[in-house]
């Protein structure tokens, strides 16, 4: 039975190309992102502080995830083609992702600027959805 056991195990967005995409997932996550860091700066308590960090940590990941799914899946050459601007502002929204979630920012501006960056990857997302 080994001779039949899968070698390699293969993770994808969707086990079928479903074709079901929204940038929502990602604001979601990255709203969480925010109120967790609201939080943090509202509480002096080290065990809340340190869960608070593991937890946004976690948020900021699938708010990454999600991009990455929306960038390498959803979006196509002709989309990057109509708009050129769209790899830097995927780019800029991962990285924002990432230092949002670092454990050196806590700061809720750093939240909302990812929030901002997820809106301006939104507004395109609707426009290739509507055209």
């Amino acid at each position: 039975m080994r001779l039949f056991r899968p070698t390699i195990t293969a993770h994808a967005h969707c086990d079928l190309p479903c074709g079901v995409y929204d940038p929502a997932q990602a604001r979601i996550e990255a709203e969480s992102v925010k109120a967790i860091q609201e939080k943090y700066q509202g509480n002096d308590d080290p065990i809340f502080r340190t869960r608070a960090l593991l937890i946004k940590e976690q948020r900021a990941d699938l708010v990454k995830h999600h991009l990455w799914v929306l960038w390498t899946d959803y979006f196509k050459p002709p989309h990057f083609e109509k708009y050129p601007e769209l790899h830097d502002l995927f780019n800029r929204a991962t990285k924002a992702a990432g230092g949002a979630g670092s454990k050196a920012s806590v700061d809720p501006a750093e939240g909302q600027q990812l929030l901002d960056l997820i809106a301006e990857i939104d507004k395109i997302f609707w426009e290739t959805k509507n055209a």
